[in-house]
Order: C-alpha cells, then sequence, then structure tokens
C-alpha cells in the first residue's frame, strides 16, 4: 500500500484525553513550535562565571547616556547591577555606625555589639576601620570585609562567624565601623498557623489560625529607569534610586534611598510619553505610612524624583481606583499604561494639567496574578490571572488556552506571588514561569506563541527574564536554593542560595551539558473504521537534524486499553526508515533528544501500514 501522511496539529492539549486530542500533541519539554512545526528550544550559557546571592525577583536591562548596557537584578538579600560581564552589588545601606567586637580563642563565632542595630537573621554588615587586634592569626586588615550575621541575641548585639579567615587563637575585642545594608527578605513564603498568625482582626481575639494565613511574603522588586539612573522598588516597602554616571567609574556606588518618596507600594514605573515617576498601591500622603492605600496611584511631578505633594504650580497628584482590593502590577503600552489589580484592568492615560492623568476601567475579571506575570509584545499587553490568561490590544480578551487546567490545577497558591512573565520576540513567544504545587521555587514554564496561537509546557525554571533588546540574547535566572556556589561579591559566613545569569538562545546545550527536550503526540486514527492496521514501517521526517534523537513508536487497539511501545529507535540525519512490526488502531510518537549538541525539527510522520482484520 502506498504510504499514509499523518499530520499532527501545532501546540500542546492537556484539555482533552489522548484520543480526545486526536491528532494533536499532548506534552513537551523545551520544545516550541514554528512555522507549525516542533523543535528543540535554543540552549544557554552562564553569562558570568560566578553567581550571585539570593533569587532574583526582577531584572530590568538599559542603557545609559553613552549607549553602555546595564542589567539591574533584584534578589530577596540584595540589589545588583550587571555591567561589563560582571555583577557589583549596589544594596543601600541603611545604617552606619561603631560596633565592637569581641573574639574569643577557639570559638569562631564573633559576637558584635553595636547599639540599636536593627539587624535581623541574614542580614549583611560590612566592617571598616578595624583596630584592636594584634598578635594572633586573625588581624585588623582581615576584618575590613563583609559577613552575614548569624544570629541576633539581642537588639544591641548579633554574631558572625570567621571560620573562613581563621579559628581565633587569641581572645580580644577590637572596634570598627559597620555599614548595615537594608534588612535582607525573604525568598519565600511562608504560611502560619495557631495566635498571632494573620493581620489585625482577621478572626475574634483569642481564636487561633487553624488553616494557616501568610505570614511571610517572597521579596519581590521592581525596578525601572529614570533616564539613565535606576529606581528601584521593593513591593510593600520602600523605594531607591541609583545614579549610573557615578556608579560607572568607581563601580562602588551603592543605590540611595528615594527622598520624599512613599515608604509602601505595590508597583512603580515611570511614565512613557511625560516622564513622571508613578507609584501603585501606595499612600497618598508620600512619607507617611497611615495614608496607605491599596488601590491609589500617586504620580510625582513631572521630570522629579523627589516631588510628590500636588499643587497649583506641578503636576503631582493622585487617583484612587475603585474596581478591585489593590493594584498588583502596570504595563506601558501604546503610549499609555495598563494598570492590573487583582480582578480588574484600568487604563492611565497623561491628558496634561490640570489633572495630568485620565484614568477608566476596561476590563473586570481580569486581574493579574503577581507583580511581574504582565508583559508587552509588539503593542499587545499579555498577563497571567488566577485562573486564565489575557491580553489588551486596546480590548481586554481572554486568550483561549489548551493548557489552562494543567497550568492552574498545579499552581502552588501560596507562591504565585513569584510568577515572572518573559518576552522572546525572535520566536514570538510570551512565557510565565510559575512555581508547581507543593514547590516553593519557580520549577515550570507555560509559553503561548502569539503568532501561531498554539501552547506549550516545560520545566524551564527561570526566577527573571530579560528581552534582548539591550543584550546580544535573552538574559534569564536560575535559583538553586541549595548552592553554595563562588558568588559575587565575597561574603564571610555566607549561607546558601545562589543564582545564575544565563544568556539564552544560543547554541543547543545547558550551559555546557546535555538538554533533555521531548514531545509525545496524542492517538491517531491510522485509517477510520473498526479494522486494525498493520505497520511495516515508518519514515522520519527532520530538517536541520544534528546530533541524535529518539523516536518511540506507540499503538493501542482502544482509547481505554494500554499503550504499547512497538518501536524504540536512535534517529539520525541519515536515517531512511525505520521497520518494525506492530499492530492497533490508533498511533502514536514521541520524539526526545538527552545528548550534546543535538538539535532537531521535527516534519510529519508517513507510515506504510495494511488493514489487518478487526480482531
Amino acid at each position: 500500500m502506498p504510504l499514509s501522511k499523518l499530520i499532527f496539529k501545532p501546540g500542546i492539549n492537556k484539555q482533552d484525553t489522548e484520543y480526545g486530542a486526536e491528532g494533536g500533541w499532548i506534552d513537551c519539554d523545551n520544545v516550541r513550535f514554528r512555522y507549525g512545526l516542533p523543535e528543540k528550544i535554543g540552549g544557554w550559557e552562564s553569562a558570568v562565571g560566578n553567581t550571585f546571592i539570593g533569587v532574583a525577583r526582577d531584572m530590568h536591562t538599559f542603557t545609559d547616556l553613552d549607549g553602555d548596557s546595564f542589567a539591574a537584578i533584584g534578589t530577596d538579600r540584595k540589589l545588583y547591577i550587571y555591567f561589563d560581564n560582571n555583577f557589583y552589588d549596589v544594596t543601600p545601606i541603611r545604617l552606619t555606625q561603631s560596633c565592637s567586637l569581641s573574639f574569643t580563642s577557639g570559638n569562631d563565632t564573633v559576637t558584635v555589639t553595636s547599639a540599636a542595630h536593627g539587624a535581623t537573621v541574614g542580614d549583611f554588615v560590612t566592617f571598616s576601620g578595624t583596630t584592636g587586634l594584634s598578635g594572633g592569626n586573625i588581624d585588623n586588615s582581615d576584618m575590613n570585609a563583609e559577613f552575614e550575621i548569624l544570629s541576633t541575641p539581642s537588639t544591641d548585639t548579633f554574631t558572625i562567624n570567621v571560620s573562613e579567615i581563621n579559628t581565633p587563637d587569641f581572645t580580644a575585642t577590637a572596634t570598627a565601623t559597620g555599614a548595615f545594608q537594608i534588612n535582607v527578605g525573604a525568598d519565600v513564603a511562608t504560611r502560619g498557623t495557631g495566635w498571632g498568625a494573620g493581620g489585625w482582626n482577621l478572626l475574634t481575639w483569642g481564636t487561633p489560625r487553624s488553616t494557616g494565613v501568610i505570614t511571610q511574603r517572597s521579596r519581590i522588586w521592581v525596578l525601572d529607569n529614570f533616564g539613565e539612573d535606576l529606581v528601584a522598588t521593593i513591593v510593600n516597602g520602600k523605594s531607591y534610586t541609583l545614579d549610573i554616571s557615578a556608579f560607572k567609574i568607581p563601580r562602588n556606588t551603592r543605590a540611595t534611598e528615594l527622598s520624599n518618596a512613599p515608604t509602601q507600594s505595590n508597583f512603580m514605573l515611570v511614565s512613557p510619553r511625560d516622564r513622571h515617576l508613578i507609584f501603585l498601591g501606595t499612600e497618598t500622603t508620600a512619607g507617611t505610612p497611615s495614608t496607605y492605600d491599596p488601590m491609589a496611584v500617586l504620580f510625582g511631578n513631572q521630570e522629579s524624583l523627589t516631588d510628590f505633594t500636588p499643587s497649583a504650580i506641578n503636576t503631582a497628584g493622585f487617583q484612587r481606583l475603585s474596581s478591585g482590593n489593590q493594584i498588583v502590577s502596570a504595563v506601558r503600552t501604546r503610549g499609555d499604561i495598563l494598570i492590573l489589580t487583582n480582578t480588574s484592568a484600568h487604563s492611565m492615560q497623561f491628558v496634561g494639567p490640570p489633572f495630568t492623568f485620565g484614568f477608566k476601567q476596561i476590563g473586570t475579571n481580569c486581574g493579574s496574578i503577581s507583580a511581574h506575570s504582565a508583559q508587552e509584545a509588539e503593542n499587545v499587553v499579555y498577563w497571567m490571572s488566577d485562573g486564565a490568561f489575557f491580553l489588551f490590544d486596546g480590548v481586554v480578551k481572554e486568550i483561549p488556552c489548551s493548557v489552562q487546567d494543567y497550568v492552574f490545577d498545579d499552581i502552588d497558591s501560596e507562591q504565585k506571588r513569584i510568577v515572572y512573565a518573559g518576552v522572546n520576540l525572535d520566536f514570538s513567544e510570551i512565557s510565565w514561569f510559575y512555581p508547581s504545587s507543593g514547590s516553593n521555587t519557580i520549577d515550570r514554564v507555560v509559553t503561548y506563541n502569539y503568532k501561531e496561537n498554539v501552547w506549550t509546557v516545560g520545566t524551564l525554571a527561570r526566577t527573571t527574564w530579560a528581552p534582548k533588546d539591550i543584550f546580544v540574547n535573552p538574559l534569564a535566572t536560575y535559583y538553586d536554593i541549595n548552592s553554595t556556589a563562588t558568588a559575587q561579591p565575597t561574603v564571610y559566613g555566607l549561607t546558601a542560595g545562589r543564582s545564575t545569569l544565563y544568556n539564552q538562545e544560543t547554541g543547543t546545550n545547558a550551559d555546557g551539558a546535555a538538554m533533555t527536550a521531548f514531545i509525545t503526540s496524542g492517538d491517531i486514527d491510522i485509517v477510520d473504521g473498526d479494522n486494525n492496521m498493520f505497520v511495516r514501517r515508518y519514515i522520519p521526517d527532520f530538517k536541520n537534524q544534528s546530533g541524535e534523537a529518539e523516536m518511540v513508536f506507540f499503538v493501542r487497539q482502544y482509547p481505554g486499553s494500554s499503550q504499547t511501545a512497538a518501536s524504540t529507535t536512535t534517529v539520525y540525519s541519515t536515517t531512511t526508515k525505520v521497520d518494525l512490526r506492530a499492530r492497533g488502531r490508533q498511533v502514536a510518537i514521541k520524539i526526545s533528544s538527552d545528548t550534546t549538541d543535538s538539535d532537531w525539527r521535527y516534519g510529519t510522520l508517513r507510515v506504510d501500514a495494511r488493514p489487518d482484520g478487526m480482531r
């Protein structure tokens, strides 16, 4: 008989059964669709030899007035600038004061006395100008370094560990100046139960919280640039700024707290056409915590980073949105701003004096799931909501999703605040990186190809992503909660938790190692009717294949019967056909690769089959 061509529809379909998804694909990892055909995604390589400290929660790329490229990265523990292939710690200093360091012979733990230090466990302190050490195996210069705080026995004392320098062979007291960085945040959200868990008036007095409430939220940063300078906001916290021209030459300048700005905000961005610094879900009177309103929008005077007090001679002001409980995110688009609350969408448009901005609600039941779940691509905003995906192209629309239940039935409800969206313009893709159920970190990705209208899923774990508009390749970060790898800067007593910055879409490997990629089809009838078919051979169809790929050919009799692997074959670019003996009513295939330097793009399946009776 002539060869039969079996054509599979593009995209992953997990809404149907394997048989209901007939003629389609049902599962994949590290695979995308291009021109309707599945192919292995591009590889990645480490951008810097060292790691950096903590889990990245936002990354923003920009250029200065000289045209040099920068990436700002905010983690739960530090704020970094990536410049000239290095990481620079620009974490703000909150306190600088005198410290007394008590060393005991044979004890690696040093007790430091510093009045009302305000430090918490895991904070960082850098000592300078140390005096009082001589004759022992640790000298003054050794202690002029950065340390992680090990414990805080009291409001006036804390401890550090010096074992990486030496175990003291002396007992002495030294003095130094300590520069305390802003308090670290949490890398994961935590849930508390019992008395005292949750906010005021959540339940009646004396009632323990039996089901648990989130008592500590993951630290999230929001980063933007005002001209060439960086503006960095901690979600639900303060804002900071870094003068890039002052940083660029010495490369040891740190960000400083933004004066006269709100002390608590859910989001921040700079308006696209008129350059107003805007805080959302914030204080209506900047710097006054009692005026915090999670639905308020506060904008400063045009071209100002510090003037947020409305007057007759400036363009500062505020507006309260009415639909929703809190503002979650905002995106610049089409010269205006799309604001997303937890339940609704609003437009914010510059209209000039006397109102400065006009506001209009444009969507309901379409809120954002996280601060970084919304991204613009080619003048359209795409975002993940709590149960669906949406776009705004002038009108808010829900995006039909063939993997919707798979994603939202598995996403971890406690950690959804860390969901991060990234754009890959070369492949017309929006990816949402999210934590699966029971995971404290991001370990899944769902991707939408907005030009071909297809979805894929996978395990690519990236905590942040920046498109290739500033750098040659997209940049992305990966977090290893258990890593103790060498990190920048050098910190003594540093606990585990490191991130790696990757150049994405380069090569075919996973930072030099093999990348596992696969795609599995749903069942497809060989022919219509009740007859079984006997399959003698199939012809693989690959384009631009390098290395090897494995093809598994499955058959089954009925949708409810077991699937049988009739053939498992390693296929090369020189493979012309695969002979086999298989009998069934439906067939399916799986294509995979797990060796270095392998690459493939799959076409169509042709089989040589003939009728073989009804049993």
